[in-house]
């Protein structure tokens, strides 16, 4: 599965989760076997949807427009505390991530 978060670097050990409009780059992370992957970064959201389907897209908190995203599919997350992509990843894997929806 795939996973996708607005971040301020394309650093993986140290890029940490931003509002989008605020996102200097897209991780995504491959998610198998309870464990995250390999992690590419995307100057959009839209590019990283043109090569295969995001599963889940976690945005810096509830307020950020997710429509749009959240009609391509994907569902939406939201960290309580966690920052760098290692913390959200970590919170995936234990399911404490909270959902937005309609």
């Amino acid at each position: 599965m795939l996973i996708l978060i607005p971040v301020n670097s394309d650093n993986p050990d140290t890029a940490e989760i931003v509002p989008q409009f605020e996102a200097k780059a897209w991780a995504r992370v491959e998610f198998e076997d309870g464990e995250a992957g390999a992690v590419e970064f995307f100057e959009s959201w839209e590019k990283a949807y043109e090569d295969d389907f995001v599963d889940f897209v976690i945005l810096a908190n509830k307020f950020e427009n997710y429509m749009e995203i959240m009609e391509m599919g994907s569902m939406i997350l939201v960290p309580r505390h966690q920052k760098t992509i290692d913390e959200i990843m970590e919170a995936f894997k234990f399911k404490e991530l909270d959902e937005i929806g309609l």
